[in-house]
């Protein structure tokens, strides 16, 4: 771990939000991981991207419990650290009485309003979703596809402020090594967002994006089991060979009146029989004649997929 760290200074922030403490000693990184009870693979994976820039893992590797706990104590990071200190800096190394010193200490309050709203926004809503999606639950309103349309690039405005500090600010400031400071600062915060979401965009929104496909499919292979072990129906009727094909033809997305023109019989004929089959399956929507076909042995589910 040691090794890790001496070549990569940038890591230890990242240590931080893992919750791994440093005085390690000579232990392995899955020794301090271990020790910290944090999952070695997950920390791994988001050290080589803050490192390479590059992703280099397999998501069905990882852990959404360790990550989430990783993109929470970020939070905590950036909002209760890193914007006060930028802020406290900048506002140190130019005059508040000079207009345009005021105006750029302004743009920056409303950078930091911006990520504090985004961020909490993260807590407010993402962040529990996440939770319940781990403990088996779905949202049948909300999903990380939600999250990642809206999640706009955020350090816009601070390549703005950048400008406007070097281009703009009077030469008569009354502390150039303060101001140079708060430069460099604005830079590091600058490149940690990045890599933040980073983080998100590539190993965060994917994996939670495979939890609800998995979720998902766990979901219609209960319904298909539920098919399967099912008992007939209380009136013993059966499904005849022509509610077969009109089940078939339903699967396959035709229409009324394409079932009746593939079958030559009539739409009305059609509607009889879709009511017939409702009746005696008490299944009323093409998803649930779709599983009742694949667990009889009326389509064969690879073709469906094509």
């Amino acid at each position: 771990m040691i090794d890790l760290i001496r070549d990569n200074y940038n890591v230890l922030q990242t240590l931080s939000a893992f919750g791994i403490a440093l005085g390690f000693g000579d232990k392995t990184v899955a020794e301090t991981c271990r020790r910290a009870k944090v999952d070695t693979t997950t920390f791994l994976a988001v050290v080589n991207l803050t490192i390479n820039g590059v992703p280099h893992h397999q998501l069905a590797t990882l852990s959404a419990a360790s990550l989430l706990h990783y993109l929470d104590a970020c939070h905590r990071y950036f909002m209760d650290y890193q914007l006060p200190s930028v802020r406290s800096e900048l506002a140190a190394s130019i005059r508040l009485s000079d207009d345009i010193g005021a105006l750029i200490l302004k743009v920056y309050d409303e950078y930091a309003q911006e990520i504090r709203r985004h961020m909490r926004y993260e807590e407010r809503v993402l962040f529990p979703y996440v939770e319940k999606l781990m403990r088996g639950e779905t949202s049948p309103t909300y999903s990380i596809e939600d999250f990642a349309r809206q999640h706009a690039e955020a350090d816009k405005s601070l390549k703005e402020l950048k400008q406007l500090i070097i281009k703009y600010l009077p030469a008569d400031i009354h502390d150039s090594h303060r101001l140079t400071s708060a430069l460099y600062l604005i830079y590091n915060n600058e490149e940690w967002l990045a890599n933040h979401q980073n983080v998100e965009d590539i190993i965060f929104v994917p994996l939670i994006r495979m939890l609800e496909q998995d979720l998902k499919m766990e979901r219609v292979n209960s319904a298909i089991s539920a098919f399967a072990n099912a008992e007939p129906s209380e009136t013993g009727e059966t499904i005849s060979e022509r509610e077969k094909e009109v089940i078939v033809a339903v699967v396959q997305g035709m229409s009324n009146k394409q079932i009746a023109d593939h079958l030559c019989i009539s739409p009305h004929t059609v509607v009889t029989h879709r009511k017939n089959i409702a009746r005696k399956l008490q299944i009323h929507s093409p998803a649930g004649l779709t599983i009742y076909a694949i667990v009889n042995g009326l389509v064969d589910i690879e073709g469906l997929k094509s």
